[in-house]
């Protein structure tokens, strides 16, 4: 079904994620640095934007292909509403950096200084220093005329463009200098004003110094400019035989370097920039108008993350988050008897990841462990995970890894881990031809006086210590019989491409996940027309997926109330007379990401929940091996309800969409103002300092009680 009456364009609607960022920089009742964190983000997945769906929207364009999307729109007609709304996105923060956050900036003790001409004559002379000492050794000036053509310019990086006039020959030409990333591009500058940091960008230090590059020549001018190229990146795995060899020779053809030397989709520039710099720059980079992006202000504003971690402001930030203790008095020891005592329920990054940590640790030690199997999609720089199932096959114990090589952007990084892997003895799998690998699934089979017992973790994000700390993430701890055997099945699928005759408990993408959704959401529409309660709450990063979203305006037709948490991509309408009347979307943007998937359904008062890897997208159902695995502990049942109802309870941070498609953030007049990312953090101190386990059910003395006109609905 292809109707932009039904839904939103999948694009059009990430822009509305990326605005949503923006608004937590304008907040004004947020502190001014992490206000620009958020202008950062925002410069950060634009840049993700371009590289892979503009560029993937341009590829289709470019060979003709005029299939149109679920909203109806070709890829050509999305070009023509995209390059303008990200135009006018760019426009938007800018102004916010411009007008708002640079002058309270500068009023809370740390000034910006735009142009180099602005320096004072000490600043001068102190940058003047810097660059002979340490900058000019660094760069390569390159000048192009008749002999030396214009250089390759790579992905994302700044340069600094230059028309240069040679005296001797009376011919002007262009030069250009990359702006080295290997220093810092923020540059703290002495002050002479008391209490006053003021910092200098790298490029305008090199700007000033260019003469110093070019002895030959006079600078008739000198502009910043940076260039996205498409990063897209594909392989034909049908072909492939052995994935990890294939991966590999392209990284060495260079047909990953597509990202550095791939078309050009953007084109920053100043918006000063002098009209004959920018002609010489558009013939040489091969770009049109429609591409150029100009700037009132310094391009690449990934460089306020930097200014975030400067010293000396930290009272303008949150106060950091230490995570805390997810079991009683932090005690990890003996993992398996506390599992076994009750299944546990991990919710990051308001409590240690250190539970998942240990689980693979320590198996990696015991003398019963006979095997652990892992499914591995991004870990951190220096894993714990990694290094436990080193040790354990170094142990002599059965390791066996699932390292999924096609983890877009970390295909290098993830190469590495299963070398490393293979070396420590562990049997390891590099995914599955024509699918990615994203579930998350840790195995350890153990010997005990019973028999063999089998102890799982399931989660909705990664294996990744420091993300952890960041994303919100939710897992659980079992040893139960029934997921044990399914997670036997999932490894056995994924080694021995054998599937099992029936699942248990778990449900896994590609082949059976959809079918249970579908299932789930139609049997509450049954249920509805059958005059009975019922009820759908599903969270989730993205929801696209056209049978599902059919589905539930069936549902919502039928009666049944639908409470959809969003963070991204969204491409059903909400509250639409006559198609999403009982439909609601809103979409929580704090200082963690959100990132669990919870799925909840009434099931006439049997309460159904599951957690899992996968979104509601046709990516995840269709073309990739997840895992949705059911919470069953009444007590861990009530507290994911909880959990939900506290976040549809979010009066701060949660954006609520219109009919439209856009998002706006709730009135608060007679409203509790709640923040339910900072409820958890100080929920979890709270419980942190009780004697019971942190992961039992919720204690009844709670911070803040939900609207009991929401309980009666249950």
């Amino acid at each position: 079904m292809s109707d932009k009456n039904l839904f939103y364009n999948r694009e059009l609607s990430w822009l509305e994620f990326d605005k949503r960022c923006l608004s937590e920089a304008k907040d004004k009742n947020i502190p001014i640095f992490e206000r620009i964190k958020f202008l950062s983000i925002t410069a950060s997945n634009l840049d993700e934007f371009f590289m892979v769906r503009i560029a993937s929207l341009k590829d289709m364009k470019n060979a003709g292909y005029t299939k149109k999307d679920i909203a109806g729109m070709t890829p050509e007609e999305q070009l023509d509403e995209l390059i303008p709304a990200t135009k006018e996105f760019m426009k938007n923060q800018y102004q916010t950096y411009n007008r708002s956050l640079v002058p309270l900036l500068e009023a809370n003790g740390l000034k910006i200084v735009r142009h180099y001409e602005d320096l004072t004559p000490e600043q001068s002379r102190y940058v003047d220093k810097l660059f002979e000492r340490d900058i000019y050794p660094v760069l390569t000036p390159m000048a192009v005329d008749s002999s030396r053509p214009f250089p390759l310019v790579r992905n994302k990086s700044l340069n600094i463009g230059a028309l240069i006039y040679d005296k001797k020959k009376d011919v002007t030409d262009i030069a250009t200098v990359q702006v080295p990333s290997v220093l810092p591009r923020v540059i703290i500058l002495p002050s002479e004003r008391q209490g006053m940091t003021e910092i200098v960008l790298l490029e305008e230090v090199i700007e000033k110094n260019l003469d110093k590059l070019f002895l030959s020549y006079d600078i008739v001018c000198a502009h910043p400019y940076r260039i996205m190229r498409n990063a897209d990146f594909s392989i034909d795995e049908e072909e492939t035989a052995d994935l990890l060899k294939e991966i590999e020779k392209q990284l060495k053809q260079r047909q990953l370097k597509k990202r550095q030397w791939g078309e050009v989709i953007r084109l920053e520039v100043e918006d000063t920039m002098d009209k004959k710099l920018l002609k010489e720059l558009k013939k040489h980079l091969d770009v049109v108008d429609r591409v150029v992006y100009k700037i009132n202000g310094p391009l690449d504003l990934t460089f306020l993350m930097k200014v975030n971690g400067l010293p000396g402001f930290d009272h303008l930030k949150y106060e950091k988050y230490v995570p805390q203790p997810a079991f009683s008095n932090g005690d990890y020891s003996n993992i398996f008897d506390k599992i076994k005592k009750h299944d546990r329920l991990l919710f990051h990054p308001y409590y240690e990841f250190t539970p998942v940590i240990e689980f693979i640790r320590q198996a990696a030690v015991d003398p019963n462990v006979l095997a652990i199997k892992q499914t591995l999609y991004r870990v951190s720089g220096n894993s714990p995970i990694i290094a436990a199932l080193e040790q354990a096959a170094e142990n002599g114990k059965q390791v066996t890894v699932l390292v999924e090589l096609k983890a877009r952007f970390d295909e290098e990084n993830n190469i590495a881990w299963a070398k490393k892997l293979e070396k420590a003895g562990c049997h390891v799998i590099y995914g599955l031809v024509g699918l990615k690998t994203h579930s998350k699934i840790a195995l350890v089979v153990r010997r005990e006086e019973d028999g063999i017992k089998r102890y799982v973790h399931l989660g909705t994000g990664n294996y990744n210590d420091q993300t952890a700390k960041l994303y919100t993430d939710m897992g659980l701890l079992t040893c139960s019989d029934p997921i044990g055997e399914d997670a036997t099945a999932v490894f056995n699928m994924l080694s021995g491409y054998s599937e099992p005759r029936k699942w248990n408990k778990l449900a896994v993408a590609p082949i059976w996940l959809k079918d249970k959704f579908l299932m789930l959401i139609n049997r509450e529409a049954e249920n509805a027309r059958q005059g009975k309660k019922a009820r759908i709450i599903a969270k989730m990063n993205s929801l696209c997926d056209p049978k599902v979203m059919e589905a539930l305006y069936d549902a919502s037709a039928a009666g049944v109330k639908i409470d959809l948490i969003v963070r991204g991509i969204c491409c059903i309408k909400a509250g639409v007379p006559g198609l999403s009347e009982n439909i609601s979307v809103r979409s929580i943007v704090g200082n963690f990401l959100e990132h669990s998937r919870i799925f909840y359904f009434y099931n006439d008062g049997f309460e159904d929940i599951y957690m899992g890897s996968a979104d509601w997208m046709p990516r995840n159902l269709d073309k990739r091996v997840e895992i949705t695995f059911p919470v069953e502990d009444p007590d861990l049942k009530k507290r994911i309800k909880d959990i939900l109802k506290i976040q549809l309870a979010d009066t701060l941070k949660a954006h609520i969409m219109q009919p439209d498609g856009s998002y706006e953030k709730q009135d608060l007049r007679g409203k509790v103002k709640l923040d339910s990312q900072m409820y958890f953090a100080e929920e979890a101190r709270k419980r942190s300092a009780k004697p019971e386990d942190a992961d039992a059910a919720i204690s009844h003395d709670r911070v803040f009680i939900p609207i009991e006109a929401e309980e009666s609905e249950h």
